[in-house]
């Protein structure tokens, strides 16, 4: 039997396909928001915590640059229409987001923990946007982090359907979000660890195990 044809990485979604995305990304933004929030809220209704930093954590230098690292989550975020060709693809990347927040939201409140990090010095010129990300990571939520955990999904996920190229580019570019959750004291190495395997847990058994019925179909090269 031959093997699929292979198809582009690329490719520019109709209005349809656009439309698919935005409502499963309202969805998953939703489910996020009272999860993430969620645990957050009841977590500071108490005052126990538990440690999960290391002490070579307090020593991780603190880079302002690296909000640029932080964010880019988001336009990994907004790649999914152009990468996924089918609606049952973006469907299987929210079932998996969606599988992946709930366990971490029960993560986070089974392992209540505290930033023990030194107070965030001047960042110049990044000061706005490092405020703003700070702003959106809320105060408890560290083990696992999700952060890191929704990145590796997307990352793990285009790079089904990515040639060699695109499968490097892919991993650092989650590598950079990853390394940037620590430099900018947002995360201890602990939740970045149980991120990458959260997120590679839930593309393995959620993706590619419950919601695909196809095998993914690489890129073509050239």
């Amino acid at each position: 039997m031959n093997d699929p044809d292979p198809r582009p990485l690329w490719h520019w979604p109709n209005r349809r396909h656009l439309g698919h995305f935005l409502l499963r990304g309202v969805l998953v933004g939703a489910w996020f928001g009272l999860v993430y929030g969620g645990a957050d809220w009841i977590t500071a209704q108490h005052d126990y915590r538990v440690r999960v930093h290391l002490d070579a954590d307090l020593a991780v230098p603190f880079v302002p640059a690296s909000v640029l690292g932080y964010m880019a989550i988001y336009p990994l975020f907004w790649t999914a229409p152009f990468v996924l060709h089918t609606g049952r693809e973006l469907r299987a990347l929210a079932a998996t987001l969606f599988a992946v927040i709930g366990v971490a939201g029960i993560c986070f409140l089974v392992l209540p923990a505290a930033a023990v990090f030194p107070p965030t010095p001047d960042c110049g010129r990044w000061q706005d946007l490092v405020d703003f990300a700070k702003r959106l990571a809320l105060t408890y939520n560290f083990v696992p982090s999700l952060h890191v955990a929704m990145s590796v999904v997307c990352a793990a996920i285009y790079a089904l359907y990515a040639g060699i190229l695109g499968r490097v580019l892919l991993g650092l570019w989650a590598g950079v979000i990853a390394v940037s959750t620590m430099l900018l004291h947002q995360h201890y190495v602990i939740d970045v660890v149980t991120g990458m395997l959260l997120g590679m847990a839930g593309v393995r058994w959620i993706y590619c195990r419950r919601m695909l019925t196809v095998p993914p179909t690489p890129a073509r090269r050239g």
